[in-house]
């Protein structure tokens, strides 16, 4: 997707089962305006070697939580292409990075009012420069303390919090 002053409501997304499997076919404004239609995502958490992670800031621009800082990358998967290829896309989009291959962790659905996520999460170590593209209002690496002082403080959105804590912290 291009980088654009607001998401395209009109943009076609896969529903899926639980199981990933496509289902139907829906736009972005159906996907996000409460039906709960499960809708596939990638999200990669970028790592330094330090330890320190990677978060973006999302533009106020977004339909769903502006302003606040969140998963390295994330994006939607588009119809006619697989999870690879979405991750591929969406990294080098957001971030212009390119890599060979992230560590898959496990599946899962976030469920917010407004919609509902089949979430393919990965982990990356990174140590180049990263390149943020319009897509973000920037983004920079948030040590372990930094995020344990910014949590539930509405600083962070709330599915990075829970997936951070979920995948990184063992908590459910």
């Amino acid at each position: 997707m291009i980088a654009t002053s607001q998401d395209n409501g009109a943009e076609m997304f896969p529903i899926v089962d639980e199981d990933g499997n496509i289902i139907d076919a829906a736009t972005r404004a159906e996907c996000h305006n409460g039906s709960k239609k499960l809708h596939p995502v990638v999200h990669l958490h970028v790592f330094n070697s330090a330890g320190d992670i990677y978060l973006q800031k999302r533009p106020e621009w977004k339909d769903i939580q502006p302003g606040r800082w969140d998963t390295a990358v994330g994006g939607h998967i588009d119809l006619g292409e697989n999870v690879d290829q979405a991750l591929h896309r969406e990294v080098s989009e957001e971030l212009g990075i390119v890599f060979e291959t992230a560590e898959a962790l496990a599946p899962y659905v976030f469920e917010s009012e407004r919609e509902r996520e089949l979430v393919y999460p990965f982990r990356l170590t990174y140590d180049d420069p990263i390149t943020p593209s319009a897509e973000t209002d920037g983004g920079r690496f948030w040590s372990a303390q930094e995020l344990a002082d910014a949590m539930g403080k509405g600083i962070l959105t709330p599915n990075f919090e829970s997936e951070y804590a979920k995948l990184f912290l063992g908590q459910e």
